[in-house]
């Protein structure tokens, strides 16, 4: 079996380690026939984009060592579906000058850093086109700017954000491609493809930093430049997660193609088709778990094709080819900080909570959708901003759409198990920190002097503020219960510790003698005409399993018993204060619901 490449990026280095590899090429070709002079990919993050531009990088250019020696790639595509694609694409293979960028690494928490970072990258490619000064091929002018550049990139720059020469250096790098270009189009004699790979991340990170404007001023020019001004532009390909509206960055760019996850084209090239994952299943000897593959990471809809997230796919396969009945995980929840979903739940307003809660519940929910959207849109709550946002990321998929007037509105939903698992994730993180930032004293005070009305008003207010996607769940009641109790003053806390003759949910035990342990049981009912029965029921397994005489063996001075039923967003407590069970002779004995002696 073929190494599984976790991590693997790079088309040359999956076919160098003979790593397992579901052939994109036939890309190379659509690219060809059906791109544009700018095409923009916007697709979720893991889907494959940077393998993607590697594909093309390594298939399109004529590589050069430092010394001007071109370098053979075809042997990258020996056997490759691209080799069966006709004469006239193959004829391309290897034949044109290739500038490539990646902006990942731009993701920094301030301006100055990030343009530091930009201009690194940037540089770097300028260093290793470096070769068009060995031979005299280049104007004047231009071998000038080439060396000026590679002085540049020789020297490290750290300037004041308020120093002219920091404003002089932003405009030398917003330039540098575009003279970079014209130089390899003078020592090749064909234009130059530049492919920029995650265009979108210093845009992410600025606004999530504070330096939005100031980071999309530079992005501009430097796209302006590039892409639209460069006659020494062949074509180029753009890949990101969102697309930013044109007024924001791309203004002028009145060639751009710009593919989404709308699209009709390309699909299957990002992400993969059920073929291609029942196949690499079958190829590890996993076939009987293509149901559980589906139910996970299928479900993804990228213009009128069905795809699966490539990155989960090839984790769970790796995991399971190690440990066969490894369960299943969300693999994609831990490539990135979901800092948009975490930043929807928080900000959310009651509708938006309802309409999360439907969506968490295997749900459907309609929103109008268009893409000329920008980072700044997420502050708004117009147009539905923020459930774009989620959609051309990854996190919701079309099941129908419509037009009303000139707009579109979408029917989605949540497209698996994984994403399903980071809203709850989301979902319970937030509401645990909301939790923990939330005065408790009130309630410490109510359990203390056993004033079940003041508990149920304060509990009842805090589930009001949460989003019900947990509702019949008794192992999320028990667990917020179980956190608003951590800090009672002069108690400990313990959860399913056995005593008696079971495990009670909760139990409080008194670092000082003279108190009284603290018991809690808690029921779920589904109907708030069910809730007094739960109270019953919990009184009732608290006197059946023993657990005062275990507690009371244990020399504590007394036993307080609170029952609990939860009902949605609702709560009740009943209270015992000296709770005992009742002696042998009348352990039988059936005593009336909640009144217990």
């Amino acid at each position: 079996m073929q190494k599984i490449g976790i991590g693997y990026e790079f088309y040359k280095d999956i076919v160098d380690d003979r790593c397992y590899y579901v052939d994109k090429t036939l890309f190379i070709r659509d690219v060809i026939e059906k791109g544009g002079k700018v095409t923009l990919f916007t697709r979720p993050r893991r889907f494959g984009k940077t393998l993607a531009l590697t594909t093309l990088q390594t298939f399109f250019e004529c590589e050069c060592d430092r010394e001007g020696n071109v370098i053979d790639n075809s042997r990258y595509f020996f056997g490759k579906k691209i080799m069966g694609a006709g004469k006239e694409i193959i004829s391309k293979l290897g034949q044109y000058p290739v500038i490539f960028l990646s902006l990942k690494s731009v993701a920094q928490t301030d301006f100055s850093s990030a343009f530091y970072r930009l201009r690194y990258e940037i540089f770097n490619e300028v260093i290793r086109h470096s070769y068009v000064l060995n031979a005299d091929r280049l104007n004047d002018a231009d071998r000038e700017k080439m060396k000026d550049l590679l002085k540049r990139a020789a020297k490290p720059f750290f300037g004041d954000r308020a120093d002219s020469r920091f404003t002089e250096e932003i405009s030398v790098v917003s330039q540098a491609l575009k003279t970079l270009s014209a130089c390899l189009k003078q020592y090749h004699g064909k234009d130059t493809i530049i492919l920029l790979d995650e265009y979108d991340v210093p845009l992410e990170s600025a606004y999530f930093g504070g330096f939005y404007e100031e980071m999309t001023g530079f992005v501009r020019s430097f796209f302006e430049s590039t892409l639209k001004t460069n006659p020494s532009l062949e074509f180029a390909v753009v890949t990101g997660c969102l697309r930013i509206s044109r007024e924001s960055i791309f203004t002028g760019l009145n060639h751009l193609e710009i593919n989404s996850i709308r699209a009709t084209s390309f699909g299957e090239y990002f992400g993969f088709t059920q073929e291609e994952t029942t196949a690499m299943l079958s190829d590890y000897g996993l076939l009987d778990k293509v149901d559980e593959v589906k139910d996970w990471y299928d479900g993804y809809l990228f213009g009128l094709t069905e795809v699966y997230n490539p990155w989960s796919v090839t984790k769970y396969v790796k995991d399971h080819v190690n440990v066969r009945d490894w369960l299943p995980e969300s693999y994609w929840a831990n490539t990135s900080s979901n800092a948009i979903v975490r930043n929807l739940i928080e900000k959310a307003d009651k509708n938006e909570k309802e309409d999360l809660e439907v969506l968490i519940d295997s749900g459907t929910v309609e929103k109008k959708i268009h893409e000329d959207i920008t980072y700044a849109d997420l502050e708004s709550t117009e147009d539905d901003n923020l459930w774009n946002f989620l959609f051309f990321t990854g996190y919701l998929r079309k099941e129908a759409e419509r037009m009303d007037g000139e707009e579109i509105h979408m029917l989605m939903r949540i497209p698996n198990r994984e994403v399903r698992s980071i809203f709850s994730r989301q979902v319970r993180g937030w509401f645990e920190r909301m939790v923990k930032a939330t005065d408790r004293e009130t309630l410490y005070r109510a359990v203390m002097a056993k004033d079940t009305q003041i508990m149920e008003e304060y509990v009842t207010d805090l589930l009001d503020k949460a989003i019900s996607v947990f509702d019949g769940t008794e192992s999320f009641y028990h667990g917020f219960l179980l956190s608003i109790l951590i800090g009672l003053p002069h108690y400990t806390v313990k959860s399913n510790r056995e005593e008696g003759d079971g495990r009670p949910d909760i139990i409080l035990y008194p670092g000082r003698r003279r108190e009284p342990a603290i018991i809690f049981e808690i029921k779920v009912r589904k109907a708030y005409n069910k809730m007094d029965d739960g109270i019953a029921e919990a009184f009732s397994q608290m006197q059946e399993k023993r657990y005062a005489a275990g507690i009371l063996a244990e020399g504590y001075n007394g036993v307080v018993a609170f029952a609990g039923c939860f009902c949605k967003k609702s709560v009740i407590f009943d209270v015992k204060p000296n709770f005992e069970e009742p002696s042998m002779s009348r352990e039988h004995e059936v005593y009336p619901q909640g009144k217990l002696e």
